[in-house]
C-alpha cells in the first residue's frame, strides 16, 4: 500500500468486486468503492452525513490551516460563498491577462532549460502553474526564492502527510524524532513569506486579483476576513490551483507525445480560435476538441486518485451498510479505469468526451474534481489554466518523450509521475505560407 496503493486497489476490486472493506493502515477499517451509486450517495445525495478525513481536516489542516480545504458545517458554507465570487466568470476574464503575462515570463525561463537536452517536464510545469496561481493571487510574481520555497515546501509536506496516513503506527516516531517538528517549521517559513504579501497589500491600491476578493469579502456582520484566514485561504489555493494543473499538464504532454494526429487537430483548433491572439476566459467554450483530450487525460490520470470521507451516522445505500465514524474512501483512479464503465479503460481515447457523451454516461463514474455541493471551486480556473498552458506549449514547440525511462504514477495525495518524465522540447519551425 505504500509503494504502489493504486495497484493494490486495482487487485482487489478485481477479486472483491467494485466495493470492499479493508483496514486502513493495518488498523483502521475501510469502505472503497468504485460504484456510482454509492460515490453519488456519500459525495452528493446525503453529503451531509460525510465530512472530510482525519488526512484533510486534522493532517492537512495541520499544515495548512483552517480553510476551504480543511473545514466543513456552516464554517465552510461560509467561506465557500465568499471565495466563489474570485472564480466568476467577470473574474476569470480579468485574471486571463495576469496568467498570459506570467506564462510569457515562464517559457522565457522555460526556453533557456531546453537547450542542453532532455528535462524532466514536471518540476517545470510546477514552476509554470505555481507562478501563475501566485499571481493570480497576488497580483505580482513572487520571487523566484520564494516560489521555490513555498513550492518544495508543500511537495515535501504532501509527502509526509501521506507517510502519517499509511503508515499510522509511525506517528509516535514522527513526534519523537523530530520530523513532524521540522515539517511544522518549514510551514511556518512559508507561511512567513505569503504573509508578508498579505500585509504589504494593506497599505497598496486594490488589486484585480483573488487576493482583493479575499480582503473584500465581508461576512454577514459586515467584517472582513482577519489576515491569518487570507493566509490559510492564500495557501491552499496554492496548493489546490498548481499541483493539480501541473500533474495534468505533465500527464497530458506525455499522452500527447506519441499521438502526432492528435497533436496536429488540436494545434489547428487553436490556431482557428485564437489566431495571434491570447487566450482568455470567454475562448474556452470554443475549445471543444482541446478540451475532450484534457478531458481523457483527466480520465487516465486524475490528480486525486481519491476521495475519503467519514460517515457522521449509521447509513444504507442498497446492500452496503455504512457504520457510523467508518472511512469511505471514493477511489476516483479505479472509477475512471472500470472497464463496466470504460471499454478499453487503459487507452487515451479522446472521442470518449465528444460533445454530448456525458448525457450518456453514468453519473459519477467521471468526477476528475470531486462531485457534490464539495466539487473542486476552481474547476473553471483550472481549465483555463490548463488550457491556456497547452496551447502556447504545443504551437510553440515540438517535444518528444526521451528513452530508457520507467514511467509510473505514484500516488501522494496528488497522483505524481514517480520517477518524473524527461522530454525534449525544441522550438518549432514557423510556417511560411507560399515557401
Amino acid at each position: 500500500m505504500v509503494k504502489n496503493p493504486i495497484d493494490v486497489l486495482r487487485r482487489y476490486h478485481q477479486e472483491f468486486g467494485d466495493t470492499f472493506r479493508f483496514f486502513l493502515g493495518g488498523l483502521k477499517e475501510a469502505i472503497v468503492t468504485i460504484d456510482p451509486a454509492i460515490v453519488q450517495h456519500v459525495l452528493k445525495t446525503n453529503h451531509e452525513n460525510y465530512q472530510k478525513s482525519d488526512i484533510q481536516v486534522k493532517r492537512m489542516g495541520h499544515f495548512l490551516g483552517k480553510g476551504l480545504l480543511t473545514t466543513h458545517g456552516e464554517a465552510w458554507k461560509t467561506q465557500r460563498r465568499l471565495i466563489q465570487k474570485g472564480f466568476s466568470p467577470k473574474q476569470l476574464d480579468a485574471l486571463s491577462a495576469i496568467m498570459q503575462d506570467s506564462l510569457s515570463d515562464s517559457l522565457r525561463i522555460f526556453d533557456s532549460k531546453i537547450q542542453d537536452g532532455p528535462v524532466d517536464i514536471y518540476p517545470h510545469m510546477m514552476e509554470i502553474t505555481f507562478s501563475m496561481v501566485a499571481r493570480s493571487l497576488f497580483g505580482a510574481r513572487l520571487k523566484a526564492e520564494d516560489i521555490d520555497l513555498v513550492s518544495k515546501t508543500i511537495c515535501t509536506v504532501q509527502e509526509f502527510i501521506v507517510k502519517q496516513t499509511l503508515q499510522p503506527y509511525l506517528n509516535p516516531v514522527f513526534e519523537v524524532s523530530g520530523e513532524l517538528k521540522k515539517h511544522e517549521m518549514m510551514r511556518v517559513r512559508a507561511d512567513a513569506v505569503l504573509m508578508s504579501y498579505i500585509q504589504k497589500r494593506r497599505s497598496e491600491e486594490p488589486g484585480d486579483d483573488l487576493l482583493q476578493t479575499l480582503m473584500d469579502a465581508r461576512y454577514a456582520d459586515g467584517e472582513g476576513m482577519p489576515d491569518e484566514l487570507i493566509l490559510s485561504e492564500s495557501m491552499q489555493l496554492l496548493v489546490a490551483g498548481h499541483e493539480t494543473s501541473s500533474n495534468s499538464l505533465s500527464w497530458l504532454l506525455y499522452l500527447l507525445s506519441s499521438r502526432p494526429e492528435i497533436l496536429e487537430r488540436m494545434r489547428q483548433e487553436f490556431d482557428t480560435v485564437l489566431g495571434d491572439r491570447p487566450l482568455s476566459h470567454g475562448d474556452v467554450p470554443k475549445l471543444e476538441y482541446s478540451t475532450q483530450v484534457v478531458q481523457e487525460s483527466l480520465r487516465l490520470y486524475p490528480p486525486f486518485w481519491m476521495i475519503d470521507r467519514i460517515a457522521m451516522a449509521d447509513d444504507q445505500v442498497g446492500d452496503t451498510f455504512i457504520a457510523a465514524g467508518s472511512t469511505v474512501i471514493v477511489h476516483v483512479y479505479g472509477a475512471h479505469h472500470a472497464p463496466a464503465h470504460w471499454p478499453n479503460a487503459d487507452e487515451f481515447d479522446p472521442e470518449r468526451f465528444v460533445k454530448g457523451s456525458d448525457k450518456l454516461r453514468t453519473p459519477f463514474t467521471y468526477f476528475p474534481f470531486g462531485g457534490g455541493p464539495r466539487g473542486c471551486i476552481g474547476l473553471h480556473y483550472a481549465m483555463l489554466q490548463i488550457l491556456m498552458i497547452l496551447g502556447e506549449v504545443l504551437r510553440k514547440y515540438e517535444f518528444t518523450v526521451a528513452p530508457d525511462q520507467s514511467i509510473e504514477p505514484r500516488a501522494m495525495v496528488i497522483l505524481r509521475p514517480k520517477h518524473g518524465i524527461r522530454m525534449t522540447f525544441n522550438v518549432a519551425e514557423p510556417v511560411t505560407c507560399g515557401a
